[in-house]
């Protein structure tokens, strides 16, 4: 009996609480899903030491890069960001309406978002990957999402 009770007690646990940049994620996930026809994956690992908020690969195989700032001080904490570049065609800053966009470079995109959707309201210039990057990055992002997928499904692999 305690056993069953162990397994299924995290599946009666409240969900955590989401931070501000998680929230802002959302938004951007589900409007480029929806109006754009993007795949999405949060929290993404391109290689080690450095995490995307939300790396996006469109119906051509663009790959586009957000990050969520949700704060004057989380932008501003961010030292790293430009390091993201070699990682994408575009590069944007999400944030919600509220958030000071004089302090985002001129050079990257601007998305508004919150938790429910989000808006384009700059472009991002495009600097095309090379395509052997654009290989790597393309199959990271389809076996991390298959493992996402697979954890979902099996929590116990």
């Amino acid at each position: 009996m305690f056993d069953i009770l162990r397994m299924i007690d995290p599946l009666l646990s409240p969900a955590p609480t989401p931070q501000p940049g998680q929230i802002l994620a959302r938004g951007v996930c589900r409007f480029l899903t929806h109006a754009l026809d993007f795949a999405c994956l949060e929290e993404f690992v391109p290689e080690r030491g450095k995490r995307v908020d939300v790396i996006a690969i469109g119906p051509k195989g663009e790959i586009w890069v957000i990050e969520c700032k949700s704060s004057r001080a989380d932008f501003l904490s961010d030292a790293k960001w430009d390091g993201y570049l070699t990682w994408c065609d575009r590069f944007f800053w999400a944030v919600d309406v509220d958030f000071p966009l004089d302090l985002l470079p001129e050079e990257t995109g601007v998305i508004i978002a919150d938790g429910y959707g989000a808006d384009l309201l700059r472009e991002a210039p495009e600097a095309p990957l090379a395509a052997a990057r654009r290989k790597v990055i393309t199959r990271k992002f389809a076996r991390d999402a298959a493992r996402r997928l697979q954890g979902w499904r099996d929590p116990r692999v």
